[in-house]
């Protein structure tokens, strides 16, 4: 049987298809990658039950989205530089992380912005683990020690380091292991894997709670943030590729909306209000200790989901200081972050 032969096409029509071909895939690398454009806005949140990015959750679950017409799906991703390839990738629209993220990709050539400010400060927590209370009694003391970060290209890995630099200490002179957050931070504070470790709440008020650790440094107030820091340090936020920011304006500007308004209900609210309307499984059984812990992180949170002043500045300072990616380059910090879309979203105060 003889094998069949596909049509033969005529060799002047094969050079100029390939050529517009090559062309257009030229074309479509210069371009930054984004999801299918279905109207369904995808955002991937660096670890969904975090409260430091409560925002997300509680956005959605007030309707916030639904009232600006917006279909929004929510994604969780437990590691912020995770969510941040996501949205690289073209596989989301916009991440909840925090904003350093955004300096970072600069740096490597990529174009990312802040739209909308959730924390005025990180919201982080160094716990100590009780066991090595007596040996650590501050930054000063961790030479030799295993700290617990939640990844090793995460916000809490550069912060670790900047706290220890603080004390002379560098990052040479101790160990950082990268252990996630939530259950997999109380597993590796409990199985004294780590001698402390920097988390946000209600991991932090869970620990604290039973006894498995204390505070070392706590950076979910202004104070404790100046105090450790030396100024506000925006963290969690909205962040977008910028191109997709400057072809979907409407939609940048409804998911800002949301979010200020959401902010607006946080600062108008009590923990407790707050609380009854989140998922009962975000209470992990312990409906008291959640609500302590979101008292304990109500400080964090913008009352208007702007920049602070001079808070790009500080977390620059940060990052210059240990991120190889950033060290040395020249950082345009007006292209990080935009007010512009909070500014138009003109949500009453």
């Amino acid at each position: 049987m003889r094998a069949s032969h596909g049509v033969r096409t005529p060799k002047a029509f094969v050079k100029p298809v390939l050529a517009a071909v090559f062309g257009a895939s030229l074309a479509l690398a210069a371009v930054p990658s984004f999801a299918a454009d279905s109207g369904k806005i995808t955002i991937m949140v660096g670890g969904i039950t975090k409260m430091i990015y409560l925002p997300a959750k509680l956005a959605e679950q007030l309707g916030y989205f639904k009232d600006e017409g917006l279909n929004v799906e929510l994604l969780s991703q437990p590691a912020g530089v995770d969510a941040e390839n996501e949205l690289l990738a073209g596989a989301v629209q916009a991440v909840v992380g925090f904003y350093d993220h955004s300096i970072d990709l600069q740096s490597k050539g990529k174009e990312i912005e802040a739209i909308t400010v959730f924390g005025q400060v990180p919201g982080e927590v160094e716990l100590v683990n009780a066991k090595s209370r007596d040996t650590i009694k501050s930054m000063a003391d961790v030479k030799g020690k295993t700290l617990g970060v939640t990844g090793l290209g995460a916000s809490t890995n550069f912060l670790t380091q900047y706290l220890a630099a603080k004390h002379g200490i560098t990052s040479s002179q101790f160990s950082v292991l990268p252990v996630g957050a939530d259950n997999t931070f109380i597993a590796a504070i409990k199985q004294n894997r780590i001698d402390a470790g920097m988390t946000t709440e209600p991991t932090a008020s869970r620990l604290i709670n039973t006894g498995d650790a204390a505070v070392l440094v706590d950076m979910r107030t202004m104070k404790g943030t100046v105090d450790a820091l030396g100024g506000a340090y925006p963290a969690s936020s909205l962040y977008v590729q910028r191109a997709w920011a400057d072809t979907h304006k409407e939609e940048a500007t409804k998911l800002a909306r949301a979010f200020v308004k959401t902010l607006k209900y946080i600062n108008t609210h009590s923990a407790a209000e707050i609380t009854e309307k989140m998922p009962k499984d975000y209470y992990a059984n312990n409906k008291a200790l959640y609500l302590q812990a979101l008292q304990n992180s109500l400080p964090m949170y913008s009352p208007d989901g702007r920049m602070p002043k001079d808070g790009p500045e500080t977390v620059l300072k940060v990052l210059a200081a240990f991120n190889p990616n950033v060290k040395g380059k020249h950082i345009d910090l007006s292209k990080t972050y935009t007010n512009a879309f909070v500014d138009a979203a003109n949500v009453p105060k």
